[in-house]
């Protein structure tokens, strides 16, 4: 079937007409694509318009290339949230309907590294709970954390709670967070937390940094949490100004 429908630029078409056999389940999550040569000529183009589509869906992680193997289509996230909306990641996980969970991993005290320090405005000799956390949905692990807040602020022992981060906060020091600084970094494969996460070795990260901030203005929580690409997507309101 051509996709010369219109005036727009060949590689446009492909990429919606491929998203919509994916949407309607003609590929299904998974599954290998016919071979670039059988493709392009399904749909009427070039093979270098056809991989300039394939190029752009797969920075959209829309499918994997594998080197030699094929295309294969991603899984659909499960979880998806705006960034503009400090969310956490056990109510992105009951919107989607499912069970969420925690497996600790560990929850230490330790000294202040110089970027702690710059970050959260303590002082050298004051001590850091670190936490390491795994965030399960309905038993599987999506989201690995790990958490550095001042222990004056938090419970020792937070592990035995079931409360989120930010409830312990606001229940044990009466400080509540209003806002966080995060900055989004795709990654590849991790040698330690891909296989926590239990990834396939094609599945990237999302990895978020996040500084929050309570109501007064002051850093009291950095997290970095890793996110499988596969099951959670984050977007963007952007206006015009």
């Amino acid at each position: 079937m051509s996709v010369k429908a219109d005036n727009r630029h060949l590689y446009l078409q492909v990429i919606d007409h491929l998203k919509n056999d994916i949407e309607n389940g003609v590929y299904k999550e998974k599954e290998k694509l016919p071979s670039e040569f059988d493709l392009a000529k399904e749909l009427g183009v070039s093979r270098a318009t056809l991989r300039e589509a394939l190029r752009i869906l797969e920075e959209e992680n829309v499918i994997t290339r594998r080197h030699g193997v094929g295309t294969f289509v991603n899984a659909r996230p499960l979880f998806s949230s705006g960034i503009e909306q400090l969310n956490s990641v056990t109510n992105m996980i009951c919107q989607a309907g499912m069970e969420p969970g925690t497996i600790f991993l560990s929850t230490t005290t330790q000294g202040p590294t110089e970027e702690d320090i710059k970050r959260l405005s303590c002082q050298k000799e004051e001590e850091l709970a670190v936490i390491e956390r795994v965030r399960t949905a309905n038993g599987e692990p999506v989201v690995y954390c790990i958490d550095k807040i001042p222990a004056q602020l938090f419970p020792w022992n937070f592990s035995n709670r079931d409360g989120s981060i930010f409830e312990t906060l606001e229940t044990y020091s009466k400080k509540r967070i209003s806002y966080a600084i995060t900055n989004i970094e795709p990654i590849g494969y991790h040698e330690k937390i891909s296989p926590i996460l239990e990834c396939d070795p094609e599945t990237a990260l999302l990895v978020l940094k996040q500084l929050h901030y309570d109501e007064e203005d002051q850093p009291i929580l950095y997290s970095v949490n890793y996110f499988k690409a596969d099951k959670f997507s984050f977007h963007v309101l952007r206006k015009r100004i």
